[in-house]
C-alpha cells in the first residue's frame, strides 16, 4: 500500500493485511495508527462486515452505491462481501470491528453510525482482547453485548450517494476532483450532452436527491474529511468555492444543526468523558 504521499505503508488500511481467518468467535477488533500522511487502500472485501470507527482523524469509505464520511466518534458499517475502499487523514487513529455474517442484525448497506461512549469502550475492550489472544465466556458475553449495543445505534446523514450511470457519474468525478466548481445544473447539462430537464430527473432517479441537495451533501461529505484531518475553516470554504467562510458555516449547520466548530467541540468533549480526561474545553477545528 502507497500513500499519497509516495510512502509505503504497513498499515492494514485496507483490512487485507490482517488475517481475519484467526477469528474464534462472532466477532474480533484491531486498533491502527497511521503516520502523518493520507493514505488510500485498494477496492477490496472481506466475508464478515466490517465497522471502521475513527477515533482521532477522518475515514472515507467508498463503494459502489455511494461515499460515507467518518468522522471521530462515528463509525462506517461495511457489510460482508461489499467492494469498498477506504481514504485516510494524516495522523488517524481507527479501530477496526469485524462480525461474522449473521452475528448481529446490522444493516444490509453500507451506512454512517452514531458511536455511544459506552460502544466507543467496549470496541476498544474487545480489541485489547482480541490483540492479546484471549477467549473466554467472559469475552463471549461482551462481544454478545457490544454487537447488541451497535444494532441500536442511529444513522448519520454523512453519505454521498453516488451512480454508476455515466452522465451522473461523470459529474460526480469532475465536481469530487473540483468541488469549487460551481456550474449550474444548466452548465452541467450542456457539458454531458443533455437537456437541463432530462439531467434533472436522472439526479434524482440516481441518487434521490436535487443536484444542489446533491452538491450540498457532497461539500458537507469533503469538508468533515478535511476539518477533521486539521484543515481551518476559512481553508475548507475556499476550497470548497464559497464566498465567505460564513456562507459555508451556514450551509453546515443548516445540514447538521450546529457550526463546524461546536460539531468537532462537542465530540471531542463525548470522547474526553468516555476516557475521562476532562480537562479545559477545547476545539479541534481551527477558525
Amino acid at each position: 500500500m502507497i500513500s499519497k504521499s509516495g510512502q509505503p505503508s504497513d498499515k492494514p488500511l485496507c483490512s487485507t493485511a490482517i488475517d481475519l481467518s484467526l477469528s474464534q468467535g462472532p466477532a474480533m477488533a484491531f486498533r491502527v495508527d497511521f503516520a502523518d500522511y493520507e493514505a488510500e487502500g485498494v477496492e477490496h472485501q472481506h466475508p464478515q462486515g466490517q465497522l471502521i470507527l475513527a477515533l482521532h482523524g477522518a475515514v472515507t469509505c467508498t463503494a459502489e452505491s455511494g461515499m460515507w464520511v467518518v468522522p471521530p466518534d462515528c463509525g462506517v458499517w461495511v457489510p460482508g462481501g461489499v467492494p469498498h475502499s477506504n481514504q485516510v487523514t494524516p495522523n488517524a487513529r481507527l479501530t477496526y470491528l469485524f462480525v461474522e455474517p449473521g452475528a448481529a442484525a446490522l444493516p444490509a448497506e453500507c451506512c454512517t453510525l452514531s458511536v455511544s461512549p459506552m460502544l466507543r469502550e467496549m470496541i476498544h475492550r474487545v480489541a485489547d482482547l482480541s490483540e492479546s489472544g484471549a477467549r473466554d465466556a467472559h469475552v463471549d458475553r461482551l462481544v454478545r453485548v457490544m454487537l447488541d449495543e451497535l444494532a441500536l445505534m442511529p444513522r448519520e446523514r454523512l453519505e454521498l450517494p453516488v451512480s454508476t450511470h455515466p452522465k451522473i457519474a461523470s459529474i460526480a468525478a469532475a465536481l469530487l476532483a473540483n468541488p469549487s466548481d460551481r456550474r449550474t445544473l444548466g452548465q452541467w447539462a450542456e457539458h454531458v450532452a443533455v437537456s437541463e430537464r432530462t439531467l434533472k430527473r436522472l439526479m434524482v432517479e440516481q441518487t434521490g436527491l436535487s443536484f444542489g441537495r446533491w452538491r450540498r451533501q457532497l461539500h458537507l461529505v469533503i469538508a468533515l474529511r478535511e476539518l477533521a484531518g486539521g484543515a481551518t475553516v476559512q481553508q475548507v470554504a475556499g476550497d470548497l468555492g464559497y464566498e465567505s467562510t460564513t456562507a459555508f458555516i451556514v450551509m453546515f449547520k443548516k445540514v447538521l444543526g450546529t457550526t463546524p466548530s461546536r460539531y468537532f467541540a462537542d465530540r471531542l468533549l463525548i470522547a474526553e468523558r468516555a476516557s475521562g480526561s476532562i480537562n479545559q474545553p477545547s476545539s479541534m477545528i481551527s477558525t
